[in-house]
């Protein structure tokens, strides 16, 4: 009779080890492996079977939106911010399609993508990394059937480092808009800095990273110039790395910085978001309630709040990210949150409230935030 120990070392061990060997080398066969990674990674690891291998439209989540169903209202008193070199107007409230179980399933995708146009908002933010585009756009193509203007859509996608450089961002855009089925894309970004070690066409050429960022800039901006895309822009940033696009000549402005912003933010986060501010660079928050520590502690301190308000802690969170000069894409495939999200133009933070949340970073300790100043 063997051991447990035999049985874990001679059988249980091997099999990980084969297992691990072949999701591997699934991942490897992917234009995009990283992306696919999160695709299957975040379903199951919530406890859901991953539609990208066993089929879309099982997965329960957002429900069918109504064949009758025509746009709605804008929302009053709606936001925009203003992006430098175009002159766009960028709706302060949006949705993000990632990171969450239902940004996995197509079909929930586009039932989020067409329940977010027709409740009245027009703010979308996608990116190659999703795998996502094909569903997204199917459901803007058919908000458009039913009635809502193209033009009113703000659409946002990225390119991710591993497709940095010249040629590769030509081709990742014209990919992109080939899903999407759209002619262009509102504002698209450099999803980070760096890939680390996972490399790009770029740095195969033997490029650094510095090199390759910049080719991937000069693509962007010749093909705003052809209107293949409005606006061009980053994402996860710091400010070394935006002052090194902004020395190039002769090339599209920085239009807007993507990044974790909340109240627990540290200092070097707030320095970049601040530079922006300065510069005329227009900040889009994602987690602005920061971690789930961080979130218990919102909830906590902000209940008395909430009750004068008559709002959410969500929506007062929201509704601060937004008064501080940001827009915020909170990701959901709920049309009753869709509508509670874009409420928030309904309230108006006195100085003192948004003192109140300010100050709420001097209560958070251990909040884990991404240091994008350790990238290259």
């Amino acid at each position: 009779m063997m051991s447990i120990k035999s049985i874990l070392l001679w059988r249980i061990l091997p099999s990980i080890a084969l297992a691990l060997a072949c999701f591997v080398g699934y991942l490897s066969q992917h234009e995009l492996p990283v992306g696919l990674f999160f695709t299957i990674i975040i379903p199951a690891s919530n406890g859901v079977l991953p539609p990208q291998i066993f089929g879309h439209g099982k997965m329960k989540g957002t429900p069918e939106v109504p064949d009758d169903l025509s746009p709605q209202p804008r929302p009053e008193n709606e936001m925009f911010l203003t992006l430098p070199g175009s002159g766009d107007l960028m709706p302060q409230n949006g949705v993000g399609m990632c990171c969450r179980p239902t940004a996995y399933d197509d079909e929930l995708v586009y039932r989020s993508t067409l329940w977010h146009l027709l409740l009245g908002g027009r703010h979308i933010d996608g990116a190659q990394l999703y795998l996502n585009s094909k569903a997204v756009g199917r459901g803007i193509r058919e908000a458009m059937r039913r009635g809502v203007k193209r033009e009113e859509i703000f659409l946002t996608s990225k390119i991710f480092p591993t497709h940095y450089g010249y040629e590769s961002t030509m081709k990742v855009v014209k990919s992109e808009l080939d899903d999407l089925g759209l002619e262009y894309i509102d504002l698209f970004l450099l999803h980070f800095p760096s890939s680390g070690p996972l490399g790009s066409p770029c740095s195969k050429e033997g490029k650094g990273i510095s090199q390759c960022r910049k080719e991937t800039w000069q693509a962007l901006s010749e093909l705003r110039n052809k209107g293949n895309i409005i606006n061009t822009g980053v994402s996860n940033f710091a400010v070394k790395h935006i002052q090194e696009l902004e020395a190039m000549t002769d090339v599209a402005p920085v239009a807007n910085n993507q990044i974790s912003f909340s109240p627990f933010v540290p200092e070097k986060t707030m320095e970049t978001v601040e530079y922006c501010h300065q510069r005329n660079i227009t900040v889009t928050a994602y987690m602005p309630l920061g971690g789930q520590h961080q979130r218990s502690l919102v909830m906590r301190d902000l209940a008395g709040l909430s009750t004068k308000l008559g709002k959410s802690v969500s929506q007062i969170m929201l509704r601060w990210a937004i008064q501080s000069g940001c827009a915020v894409i909170p990701g959901t495939g709920n049309p009753n949150h869709m509508k509670e999200n874009l409420s928030v133009y309904e309230i108006e933070l006195s100085d003192a409230e948004m003192k109140q949340i300010n100050e709420l970073k001097y209560n958070a300790k251990g909040y884990m935030n991404m240091d994008t100043n350790m990238f290259d």
